[in-house]
């Protein structure tokens, strides 16, 4: 009966309370209504005759009410089992959550490796790269059939700063430092243009790398 009173929370409802107090209450009208005689050691086969009777009765009143427990103990279980389902069903939801986080981290990651590859392929058709020497380089290009202005074709800090660098000798392509313009240049995105008020300091470097080109 202690297992059929447990609620999910493991509390005692009201409901299961009411149920125990009315079974305690049918069973103290019937004997009661039966009027037992008081104990005594001369009882007579006719009184436990009638006792037998009385208690056949307090077990036929119970019965119904036996079974409204089971069924209510059984509805309780199911409701367990349904409220661990839903709990696993939100750890399941989670992982699927994690794993599409840690896919587009993957994509990302993925698409970022791409656009760098593609980035150092346009590297080899910069007329110049100009440096930080400790950990910026920008590339820049400059046709003047297709340009209005010099272009910024790739540019990196760092470890893809060198290979930047690494590029553009392996394709003898001048690498001048000059660590303002290249502070300069790296604020600015990858196919933009050279803004006006650095257009002067780019120009003068392309300048000396086309006499530089010129004298060989």
């Amino acid at each position: 009966m202690a297992s059929c009173l447990q609620t999910v929370g493991g509390r005692t409802p009201i409901k299961s309370l009411a149920k125990v107090s009315l079974i305690a209450y049918v069973a103290y009208l019937t004997v009661a209504n039966g009027l037992i005689p008081p104990f005594h050691w001369g009882w007579s086969w006719a009184d436990l005759v009638f006792l037998a009777k009385i208690a056949f009765l307090v077990m036929a009143k119970l019965r119904y009410h036996v079974v409204l427990a089971r069924i209510d103990f059984f509805s309780r279980y199911e409701m367990e089992q349904k409220i661990k389902m839903t709990k696993q069903e939100v750890k399941e939801e989670h992982k699927q959550t994690g794993g599409s986080a840690l896919l587009k981290s993957r994509i990302r990651s993925m698409q970022m490796q791409q656009a760098r590859r593609r980035m150092m392929s346009e590297v080899p058709k910069a007329d110049v790269v100009i440096t930080n020497p400790t950990h910026l380089s920008i590339a820049i290009s400059y046709e003047r059939e297709t340009m209005d202005a010099p272009t910024i074709i790739a540019k990196g800090a760092d470890h893809i700063a060198f290979k930047i660098r690494e590029i553009a000798r392996e394709h003898k392509i001048p690498v001048i430092e000059n660590k303002p313009l290249a502070r300069a240049l790296y604020k600015q995105e990858i196919g933009e243009q050279v803004p006006e008020e650095l257009f002067t300091a780019v120009a003068e470097v392309l300048a000396y790398v086309y006499r530089l080109k010129n004298q060989k």
